[in-house]
């Protein structure tokens, strides 16, 4: 796929043969003669394009063109040669840059880097750091930035050389719509300075209506919005808490002030332009609470907590709306058997002795639980299965992610195939995919595409049994508890032996899972795990 179309100088010369059978993400229209170079009938990815002396959402078509309204959100596809464009807006499709030419500002050419989409579920990201400065030059493949997503963070790579002249959202910048400008970049050196002021207009930004998302003034214009206030004091009074999924509008300062003083926004009611919070609302209110603070410490009934406001991260939003999500809409049953691992477990201490002696990896148990739970899955497959409404779609790939928790939050790697590879191979995929969650650098294709999860709170933490819920779209997760010595009774009175066991949960999603179904799983991993030879076969 070609990430750009530049149809005027000699970085593509044959533009027709590049697109014969390939897209392109964002094709550079520059004059005439550059497009007749395409014949007609070719299906390529358009966007809109500022050529008017102002700003504007509207793609401005040469002659042969019908006009029309295209987001910076969005791509369109279609014949874009001699027809009259006929294609669907793509809301999953996201445009990360877009090239401008002419502005009221009389600017010169220049890239918008927008906040790009990382994740199938990315609808908002946050700024982590800026590995460039403004100024810096950059190549194809080189890190701009640390973007923190839903899932893990990930760094962002320009798709072209030229120079960074404008960061517009800078380091821990959060909730960031997926399109809108974070950057600009210039081809030449000389065109930095020109964006020292440069702020994004709201047309160019493919952000919701103000309705759905915080649109925070620059500093300076809320100097000038508090400067107009009313001469006489008011003092914002709290306010009921914003109801889940509302934004508060607050500028940058007063959200600055509020995250200093551990202010909840959601208490203050704002006194600037349509009801946003200003600085001088977050300091009314502070004054007002050290007023009251006196008066309510008299009171002998009131027990005084002592607390902290913990930020919540992308993450462990994401992590909380997934979850409940999944408790709300799968219905969840769960099934428990335990499991002798005296084979497995002197299977282990040979494996080991084994790979010590070769130079390789330690195998742990929870390696050997993967791999049961993936040949049970390739015996079972309806378990390997997603519930999609009007049909239940069956994987043919077992993909197991496995539960690794972090400083950062709960993470899910995927070990792809784990069905087909052995058992040194599992466990130098999953210390090598743990290492890169706890580092917080995961990369989408290494927590996508999962079929099925494992949960083992047993081992690293001691605990006996418990329940998972599942991660949706999957339809089952295994809890794997910890091992423990039980007296085992013999054939005589007085008879009896010890032996090591585990309990394993299975939880499952009823519309695809049915109760013997899930039975029927657990008796073919249990039978993996108590004789554990048969893994190796």
């Amino acid at each position: 796929m070609a990430s750009h179309l530049l149809n005027h100088s000699a970085k593509v010369r044959n533009a027709s043969k590049l697109l014969h059978n390939e897209r392109a993400l964002l094709a550079r229209w520059f004059s005439g003669d550059a497009q007749s170079s395409l014949s007609n009938n070719r299906d390529v990815w358009k966007t809109r394009l500022p050529v008017s002396s102002t700003r504007s959402s509207v793609f401005e078509p040469t002659a042969g063109f019908t006009k029309r309204n295209i987001s910076i959100a969005s791509i369109k596809r279609g014949s874009i040669i001699g027809s009259e464009f006929t294609g669907e807006i793509s809301q999953s499709s996201q445009v990360l840059s877009r090239r401008c030419y002419a502005s009221a500002s009389d600017l010169p050419p220049h890239q918008e880097i927008g906040m790009p989409s990382l994740s199938p579920t990315m609808t908002e990201g946050n700024i982590a750091r800026w590995l460039k400065k403004e100024g810096d030059k950059v190549s194809p493949g080189e890190v701009l930035c640390e973007v923190e997503t839903d899932k893990a963070t990930v760094e962002m790579e320009s798709m072209e050389e030229g120079y960074l002249a404008k960061i517009v959202r800078g380091d821990g910048e959060k909730e960031i719509k997926v399109g809108e400008v974070i950057a600009i970049t210039v081809e030449d050196e000389g065109d930095i300075a020109k964006f020292k002021d440069y702020k994004p207009s709201p047309s160019e930004s493919s952000a919701p209506p103000a309705k759905e998302t915080s649109a925070p003034s620059p500093p300076k214009k809320e100097v000038a919005e508090e400067s107009a206030r009313e001469p006489e004091a008011k003092v914002s009074q709290p306010s009921a808490p914003t109801p889940t999924g509302d934004r508060v509008f607050a500028s940058p300062l007063a959200r600055k002030l509020a995250e200093e003083k551990n202010v909840p926004l959601s208490s203050i009611k704002g006194t600037g332009h349509e009801g946003l919070i200003v600085k001088a609302d977050i300091e009314d209110f502070l004054a007002s609470s050290q007023v009251s603070a006196p008066s309510k410490a008299k009171g002998t009934t009131d027990a005084a907590l002592d607390y902290i406001d913990i930020p919540v991260s992308q993450i462990r939003k994401v992590t909380a709306s997934r979850l409940l999500l999944s408790k709300q809409t799968i219905p969840h049953y769960y099934l428990t058997v335990d499991a002798s691992v005296d084979k497995l477990m002197s299977l282990r201490s040979k494996l080991n002795s084994l790979q010590e002696a070769s130079g390789g990896s330690r195998i742990s148990v929870n390696d050997l639980v993967i791999k049961a739970a993936a040949l049970a899955l390739r015996k079972v497959p309806q378990c390997n299965s997603s519930w999609a409404n009007d049909y239940i779609r069956q994987y043919n790939n077992v993909n197991i992610n496995v539960a690794v928790q972090t400083d950062n939050g709960l993470f899910v790697p995927v070990i792809r195939d784990a069905d087909k590879k052995g058992l040194s191979t599992i466990g130098e995929e999953v210390k090598q995919l743990a290492k890169k969650a706890k580092e917080n650098s995961l990369k989408p294709q290494d927590y996508e595409g999962g079929t099925f999860t494992v949960s083992n709170l047993g081992g690293p933490f001691g605990v006996k049994q418990f329940c998972a819920i599942i991660n949706p779209p999957q339809s089952g997760i295994l809890a794997v508890g910890s091992a423990e010595r039980r007296v085992i009774p013999g054939s005589g009175a007085e008879e009896f032996k010890f032996g090591s066991f585990i309990s394993v949960t299975l939880s499952c999603d009823h519309r695809v899972i049915d109760g013997a179904i899930g039975a029927e799983w657990l008796k073919a991993f249990k039978g993996y795990i108590e004789n554990p030879e048969s893994m190796l076969l």
